[in-house]
């Protein structure tokens, strides 16, 4: 096809392509059900909870929590107020910015994230992890960190060297 080439890409580097965004899509479509049917809770709002949850007193800037979880500040804005309305979070005014505000993750949105984890990593393991060898788990790894030290979105950062680490989810440590 002249327009592949025209681009500079083979067929076979598009269907690369093509075929990680299928994978991302399906693992994604599969965790958006499982967490649906049993946690009645939509996968962007168990990220949401998450990133709260990982975040030094459970709270981020709004602006910070939508780069986390790669929604628009629109976007991000309307899923907070349903969160909100549901209990899961609150929103402080932030002291130093005005105009800034946290999203902050509430004791029942902590144990609604806790309830909803096993579910999540059932389905990442499931669909994902159990797919790999430990080698190939390791490839991937070090594609990703090398895609986000030369995309510079803090993707290596996130990749650590805690693979093996186990996930737990806890109430966040508000003391000062």
């Amino acid at each position: 096809m002249t327009l592949l080439r025209d681009e500079g890409l083979t067929a076979g580097e598009l269907a690369v392509w093509r075929m990680l965004q299928r994978a991302q899509v399906r693992v994604a479509r599969h965790l958006e059900s499982e967490l649906l049917v049993a946690h009645d809770l939509p996968l962007a709002s168990y990220e949401v909870l998450m990133q709260l949850a990982e975040a030094p007193g459970g709270r981020l800037r709004m602006n910070d929590l939508a780069d986390r979880v790669l929604l628009s500040r629109s976007g991000l804005t309307r899923l907070i107020d349903r969160l909100q309305r549901d209990g899961l979070v609150t929103r402080e005014a932030c002291a130093d910015d005005a105009r800034g505000l946290f999203a902050v993750l509430s004791e029942r949105g902590a144990a609604r994230l806790a309830e909803a984890t096993p579910t999540y990593l059932r389905g990442i393991r499931g669909q994902f992890l159990d797919l790999l060898d430990a080698e190939e788990i390791a490839q991937v790894r070090r594609m990703l960190a090398k895609l986000g030290a030369k995309l510079g979105d803090g993707l290596s950062d996130e990749l650590g060297d805690g693979l093996g680490d186990e996930l737990s989810v806890s109430a966040p440590d508000r003391s000062p």
